[in-house]
């Protein structure tokens, strides 16, 4: 008894060692940077000095702030691809998931862009988007069309960032879409032909309803992801586009604490990104709850 005690403890020791190491990393590396930033909302600070607490003055400046509002607009807007790369992915997963020659050529050729660094990407978008020798143009020129320049153009700069964003993130949500695919049952298909569903009605009432898991997954993560899109928009766009109409929430953060050292203005601007961040998160929960189903 005495000698499994003591096992037991000896091996209690080294579990605690194990877990401190990730505990200590988030607490280090994250809590306490979020309690220092949520105390800095409440103060004037430029990152150097002592910190000034000011009440909610940052917060009242934030929501005058047309900077803010656009910055938010330009970020909402973006989001606009993640739906356009979920139809493109669950396509593409469709046609890779019929067992077609050349399937994990495809994969590898499409997962490529995810696993790419995302400023080396960007700077060959930029490249590819240049209104004078960009690729882009290029292509165009070909059936005579003389395309714009596209990152210096208030009309084109925000669909160019959303067809670039979709290119990167299309392999991984293509494979996840295809790893869904593959765990249904093929006795559910089996059973819809018996019983002279269409193809369009095996996808409508099969296929859609059991990747619903995997796109509420896509939806919160991309959603959580394109709130915070910035690398993208400090590349291409460096001043934030012409009149300011690709910058990103981050981006203006960004600005706001390392180009004018008002860090706690821009803690602030973080706090509030957060708070709507999880309000969206949240509501998609409680959606994916009531319209949820349970196999038997």
């Amino acid at each position: 008894m005495k000698a499994t005690s003591k096992l037991y403890r000896t091996e209690q020791r080294y579990a605690y060692l194990f877990i401190a190491a990730p505990v200590l990393g988030f607490l280090i590396f994250a809590m306490v940077p979020l309690m220092y930033s949520i105390y800095g909302a409440f103060t004037n600070w430029d990152g150097l000095g002592s910190m000034t607490f000011i009440g909610l003055e940052n917060f009242k400046n934030v929501f005058q702030d047309e900077y803010f509002y656009k910055s938010m607009f330009n970020t909402i807007y973006m989001m606009l691809g993640i739906p356009i790369g979920i139809v493109l992915a669950l396509l593409l997963a469709l046609a890779l998931n019929r067992g077609i020659p050349g399937t994990n050529t495809f994969r590898v050729l499409y997962y490529i862009p995810v696993i790419s660094s995302i400023a080396a990407i960007s700077i060959l978008w930029q490249w590819a988007y240049n209104g004078d020798y960009g690729l882009v143009n290029q292509f165009l020129a070909i059936f005579g069309i003389e395309g714009p320049n596209w990152l210096q153009n208030t009309s084109t700069v925000k669909p160019a960032l959303i067809l670039m964003a979709v290119w990167k993130g299309l392999g991984y949500t293509m494979l996840l879409y295809l790893a869904a695919l593959q765990s249904v049952p093929k006795s559910f298909y089996e059973a819809a032909k018996l019983d002279g569903a269409n193809a369009f009605k095996t996808f409508w009432y099969i296929t859609l309803p059991m990747v619903k898991p995997v796109t509420f997954f896509i939806i919160v993560t991309n959603i959580i992801g394109g709130a915070q899109i910035f690398t993208e928009i400090n590349v291409m766009t460096p001043t934030g586009g012409p009149e300011y109409s690709s910058a990103s929430v981050v981006f203006y953060i960004w600005q706001k604490a390392f180009g004018n050292f008002q860090l706690g203005y821009a803690s602030a601007m973080a706090l509030v990104l957060g708070l709507f961040i999880f309000i969206i998160t949240l509501i998609q929960f409680k959606i994916n709850e009531k319209n949820s189903f349970e196999l038997d």
